[in-house]
């Protein structure tokens, strides 16, 4: 029972340490702040929509690029439609520490193979008013990477 105990601790100490947020990871730019910028409103039959500021407003249907990190939302090895965020998906988002980061759809020209580092793209911003409880109101579509 000790030795069961003792394995326990261990495990959860390692999960928990994977689980830390590192600030060094969290990417920042202007265009992360723009995208930032859009808040949301819940209304009395809980739908969460979107409200767009006059800042983002003026992107788009317009060419917007953004460096982030590949949330896929399907499994496989090759990504075309997945979210980007600001944090890797190795850190927790729902855990209290850090809150959901910003985060938008993304759909690529091509398929592009998962990578845990951070990536760049290229694309038409567009912004839908919908309820973002289902699918996210901000996305890039044809988007290509950056090198």
């Amino acid at each position: 029972m000790k030795k069961l105990m003792l394995l326990i601790l261990i495990l959860s100490n390692v999960f928990l340490k994977a689980q830390t947020h590192n600030p060094n990871d969290q990417l920042r730019s202007m265009n992360w702040d723009i995208i930032g910028s859009v808040k949301f409103e819940l209304t009395e039959k809980n739908a969460l929509f979107p409200i767009f500021t006059e800042t983002i407003r003026r992107f788009e249907n317009k060419n917007f690029d953004l460096r982030g990190y590949l949330i896929p939302i399907k499994s496989g090895q090759k990504q075309q439609k997945f979210l980007l965020a600001t944090l890797p998906v190795n850190q927790c988002f729902f855990c209290g520490q850090n809150g959901v980061p910003v985060m938008i759809m993304i759909e690529m020209e091509n398929a592009i193979p998962f990578t845990e580092k951070p990536i760049h793209v290229s694309g038409l911003l567009i912004l839908e008013h919908k309820d973002a409880s289902y699918a996210p109101p901000i996305s890039i579509r044809h988007a290509k990477i950056i090198v």
